[in-house]
């Protein structure tokens, strides 16, 4: 495939991912119109985590005819595979949108998905274990990375931009194509998820961002020249998402909480803490991502020694220390104590006098009994016959 074939590919993704997003977008509102505030919720949530649904069409159809029309070489079964396994981990997200599903399941389709791109790769027995444990793990950790508006898209455009470099590096077009496609089809998705966000990518979108990222890079690596450090520099791309991965499991882990309970523990929960805005956030995870592509790229390249590498995960686990800092879990507030009411304390009874001479002794009365009032006359008043209302010293407010 050409260079114009790339472009062709990349202007439909985006066109249709754009079209499609609009679609999702204008459902939502229809579905949400009308509802009464504090009434149940409608299907506009539902509606609005579907949105991934634009990405995976938009970037899969332009994938597909891509591949069709210009892989004429061996790498086009390797592309199938990676886009069939795509799909399965699509549909397996859009399922878990809709209706949750529990970690095995999801782990066992997403290793499944990756098992069969590394096959049709062509990779190694023990080189196909490790591509498909790498890619568990990033397609995993950019379904966490889903945490705030603009903050998912911006960093797999990134890392989409900086695997499309490395495969420019080397001439390679037909591997150029799903990073161009994908960093098209996310930044058409950008336009309807940047703060505030109208749709939401979900499970379906992140899911599949990851695994093709991840599933690239694997294919990079293994078609690139041998005396390019590919091992050090494709790594490094994935850098944000796995440092908040990192950055979930060890705060979890000293908090003592489960550890696959989503507890808003993630990067952009602690950035808002600290008063970083919505877009702020997104930016900022932007940029962690850019340094992170422009070193593996500079990398892969040779334009840098492979040790430098290192650098980007050596500040990232900078980074994830300083964010420990920042409290994640607040604490419920604890109920107030409870007062006693003005007055609900029972007076003490007055002293009793002795009885005179020839009358019989007073019996004794409970200690919230009142000594009855007399008139001025001496006689004690009749008591009012009992109507139900609250006893001396416990008065109701009348007022």
């Amino acid at each position: 495939m050409n260079v114009l074939g790339i472009i062709a590919s990349g202007l439909a993704a985006l066109f249709i991912t754009v079209v499609l997003a609009k679609g999702v977008r204008r459902t939502a509102l229809r579905s949400g119109a009308g509802r009464a505030p504090g009434g149940r919720p409608s299907r506009a949530g539902v509606v609005r985590r579907l949105g991934g649904a634009a990405v995976v069409l938009g970037v899969g159809t332009a994938a597909a005819a891509g591949t069709a029309l210009g892989a004429a070489d061996g790498s086009g079964r390797a592309v199938t595979g990676l886009l069939a396994g795509a799909g399965a981990v699509a549909v397996l997200g859009l399922v878990h949108d809709v209706r949750p599903l529990g970690v095995p399941v999801r782990v066992v389709v997403q290793t499944a998905a990756a098992t069969l791109a590394v096959c049709l790769a062509g990779l190694s027995p023990a080189a196909g274990v490790l591509a498909v444990l790498w890619i568990v793990a990033v397609t995993q950790a950019f379904a966490l990375l889903d945490t705030s508006d603009g903050a998912l898209a911006t960093v797999g455009a990134v890392t989409a931009a900086g695997l499309l470099a490395c495969a420019a590096v080397d001439g390679r077009s037909d591997l150029a194509l799903l990073p161009a496609v994908l960093l098209a089809g996310l930044i058409g998705f950008l336009l309807h998820n940047w703060h505030p966000a109208r749709i939401r990518p979900g499970a379906s979108a992140s899911l599949f961002t990851g695994f093709v990222l991840a599933s690239s890079g694997v294919l990079i690596h293994l078609a690139a020249p041998p005396e390019r450090a590919a091992w050090a520099a494709l790594p490094v791309l994935a850098t944000v998402a796995l440092a908040d991965t990192a950055l979930v499991l060890v705060s979890r882990r000293r908090a003592s909480r489960p550890l696959l309970q989503d507890c808003g523990d993630h990067i952009g929960h602690r950035l808002r803490r600290i008063r970083v805005t919505v877009p702020g956030t997104a930016v900022v995870l932007g940029l962690w991502a850019g340094v992170a592509v422009v070193f593996g790229t500079l990398v892969y390249a040779d334009v840098l020694h492979p040790a430098l590498a290192l650098v980007p995960p050596a500040g990232s686990a900078l980074a994830v220390l300083a964010l420990l800092r920042i409290p994640a879990y607040v604490a419920p507030p604890r109920p107030a104590a409870r007062r006693p009411a003005t007055g609900a304390t029972a007076p003490t009874a007055p002293p009793t006098r002795p009885a005179p001479a020839g009358t019989a002794a007073p019996t004794r009365t409970s200690p919230a009994a009142a000594e009855p009032a007399r008139t001025p006359a001496g006689r004690p008043t009749v008591p009012p016959p009992p109507t139900g209302r609250p006893a001396v010293g416990l008065t109701a407010d009348r007022s």
